[in-house]
């Protein structure tokens, strides 16, 4: 009797073992890394700059530090497209230290939205890219991933709650309209994200980018190239072919490279806009 009782017990407590080490949060050896890292970081803007090693320069005896300050904000948002099969293959990859790529939010298909970095914090989402003068983008922007494998619709309830994210954004770091943006667009020839089928136009009716329809009134002045219209907008024109292929996937929702008239027409208004910017 006492040695069948032993066995249930046995029984039982190696049945709790299994329990939770199922049902063990998948994430919290990664989200121990995050404090960590944040840790690191926070001790690092807790050093005053005055006992920084600055050699062969001239340097005062004493600090003094600045009274008026605050956290850098982000300036741009920039709208990708996973590439994965799920959000949950997203995840894992944003938290193997492997891979070296992030985002600030990563949003599924049903919606739902993941805060994976605080949004002062510099993630690793854009890559080598550019956008005007701008040549260090994650330094500057919120990178948001869509749980989306490239070639399918987004799910309406994934842009709604895009959209009620963009807003919060906008609202609290004052984000201008025409900064947000997608992957693509920072990086032609190397990305395509968030691709043609993404909704820009609703974005924009939204107050999140710039669109326009083509215009008959609106064409570009003579002797503008379109190499350089491209540029003007923001693009990078280091390869025309891929900079035109962006523009048209992004403002014409088109993946042929050759520009036409109702091409060159919302070309033009951009520029306008950029300008009256």
């Amino acid at each position: 009797m006492l040695f069948t009782r032993k066995i249930t017990l046995l029984l039982v407590f190696i049945s709790m073992i299994t329990f939770f080490a199922c049902n063990k949060f998948p994430y919290a050896e990664s989200n121990q890394i995050y404090h960590q890292q944040q840790s690191l970081l926070i001790k690092k803007l807790k050093e005053s700059p005055g006992i920084q090693i600055i050699d062969q320069l001239p340097k005062a005896k004493d600090w003094v530090g600045t009274t008026n300050f605050d956290l850098r904000k982000p300036n741009f948002v920039v709208i990708h497209h996973t590439a994965q099969n799920s959000c949950e293959q997203t995840l894992k990859t944003f938290t193997l230290e492997r891979t070296k790529v992030s985002a600030h939010y990563v949003i599924c298909k049903d919606g739902t939205i993941h805060h994976m970095l605080n949004d002062y914090f510099r993630a690793w989402h854009g890559g080598v890219a550019k956008w005007g003068n701008n040549t260090d983008i994650n330094s500057s922007s919120i990178g948001i991933e869509l749980d989306n494998n490239g070639f399918e619709p987004f799910d309406t309830a994934q842009i709604n709650s895009l959209l009620l994210l963009l807003a919060q954004l906008k609202e609290t770091y004052k984000i201008p309209v025409n900064n947000f943006i997608g992957h693509g667009d920072i990086a032609p020839g190397r990305k395509v994200d968030p691709n043609v089928q993404f909704p820009w136009i609703q974005l924009a009716k939204n107050g999140f980018g710039a669109w326009f329809e083509p215009s008959l009134t609106d064409s570009l002045p003579t002797g503008l190239s379109i190499p350089l219209a491209i540029s003007m907008v923001g693009y990078d024109i280091k390869d025309t072919n891929t900079a035109i292929l962006a523009f048209k996937r992004h403002f014409r929702q088109d993946s042929t490279a050759a520009m036409n008239d109702a091409d060159k027409s919302v070309l033009s208004q951009l520029i306008k806009n950029k300008l009256s910017h």
